[in-house]
């Protein structure tokens, strides 16, 4: 195999390769054996019709698709490994010579690593990142656990109020037609949740057990229903039942359940510590974001398309492993949303450009300031991911990296270092 490069405009370059004609002789052969059970000609058995008698009867080329797709991956692979260039993008494929007897010449258009100029990285001045935790954020963290520990009780002896869990039949009718979807039973509904139509919950308050209520409301402009957006509608609703949540008082005894602590006062001063700790962590975060985006701004390099729409593709791709995982597949994500694959693009395009644009930056300063990761770096981000996944190190080292893997794994820890280094230069205005 032999490869040229050429390199064209706006980050872009050629691939021209060319496999030997032997190579593609062997291909077509293989392609003729994966499918000479599938053509059927009179006199020969299924599977037993002579390659010559095939293309003797549909041409040469009839077996030379599925050649070039057998040759084309192997091929691609090897240039890619070959080129002295930084790849960034998946290639766009286009034949040029596909002939038995002559070699097989196709072309790979692709994205370069582009170039980047930094501007100021150290003494960034960024917004001071408040980590001052309250006595209010304690409390509201102490009243949501409160809240987790509430029991539920059955009300029989008064009428429903704000906060009540209520058990209902309703039914809705627009113009007095019921319409799809309007009806429930044994419908367990939170007052104030407003997990139905505006003004709906609000006039169950004050309502018994056993009650028919009639509840009128008028369906947003934006509902999801276009046959529904914006009409007036009635529900004839019947209370079959409330609940409310019981509170535990804030005293020792919840303290102990809820906790490692036997007193409020230390159960009250964990949270206080735990919040002290996340917003620290957050801080952190938050700090190197903000870092990193003047670095971004302060810098020039110029995306290639290709390179883009590459990372918006994996971006994409990411989202729809997740959604399978979920029980869904994106072709079904987009119909519940109305989304399509152009909008999906075209929503992640600001993400994929500044995952791009972070790492060029980063990759750069880590060049500038001569970053090197060793062996007890390296070490020692092995050993954390053995404590997240309970395994041995040399496992992870052994058998579930390669050469390639570590040396990306090694890439990634300088990028830390590297952002770890501009954030610690930056300062706090």
């Amino acid at each position: 195999m032999s490869l040229k490069v050429e390199k064209l405009e706006k980050g872009m370059a050629k691939l021209t390769i060319e496999v030997p004609a032997e190579d593609f002789a062997k291909a077509i052969e293989v392609a003729y054996n994966k499918n000479k059970k599938k053509i059927s000609i009179p006199g020969f058995r299924a599977g037993k019709v002579p390659r010559a008698m095939i293309e003797k009867m549909y041409g040469k080329q009839v077996f030379y698709e599925d050649a070039a797709n057998e040759i084309i991956p192997d091929a691609y692979e090897k240039a890619y490994n070959e080129c002295e260039e930084e790849i960034t993008s998946m290639p766009k494929i286009d034949v040029v010579q596909m002939e038995e007897g002559k070699p097989f010449i196709f072309t790979a258009e692709v994205a370069l690593k582009p170039e980047v100029t930094l501007g100021e990285y150290k003494g960034i001045t960024i917004d001071k990142i408040e980590t001052t935790v309250t006595e209010e954020e304690v409390n509201e963290e102490i009243e949501k656990e409160r809240k987790n520990s509430a029991r539920t009780i059955t009300i029989e002896d008064r009428p429903v109020k704000d906060g009540d869990i209520v058990t209902i039949d309703f039914e809705g009718f627009v113009d007095d037609v019921a319409f799809e979807g309007g009806k429930g039973t044994d419908y367990p509904l939170t007052i104030g949740s407003h997990s139905f139509i505006e003004g709906f919950e609000e006039q169950l308050i004050g309502k018994s057990i056993g009650e028919d209520v009639v509840v009128d409301v008028t369906f947003p402009e934006e509902y999801h229903a276009e046959e529904l957006k914006g009409k007036p509608a009635k529900f004839n609703v019947t209370i079959k039942g409330i609940k409310e949540n019981e509170l535990p008082e804030l005293d020792d005894e919840f303290a102990s359940e809820v906790s490692e602590y036997e007193t409020f006062a230390e159960y009250k001063k964990s949270v206080e510590d735990h919040l002290k700790e996340s917003k620290a962590a957050e801080a952190t975060t938050k700090k190197e974001d903000a870092v990193i985006a003047k670095v971004i701004e302060n810098a020039t390099m110029d995306i290639p398309e290709a390179m883009l729409q590459t990372e918006q593709r994996g971006i994409v791709n990411d989202f729809s492993q997740r959604l399978t995982m979920q029980g869904m597949n994106i072709e079904q994500y987009y119909t519940y949303t109305g989304m399509n694959e152009e909008k999906m693009m075209g929503q992640v395009k600001e993400q994929a450009e500044r995952r791009i644009k972070t790492r060029l930056v980063c990759e750069a300063i880590v060049k500038a300031e001569n970053i090197e990761v060793s062996e007890e770096e390296f070490d020692a981000e092995i050993k954390k991911l053995a404590d997240q996944y309970k395994v041995e190190p040399e496992k992870i080292k052994n058998e579930w990296m390669d050469e390639e893997r570590i040396k990306e794994f090694k890439k990634d820890i300088a990028i830390q270092k590297a952002i770890t280094l501009v954030t610690e230069n930056a300062k706090e205005a």
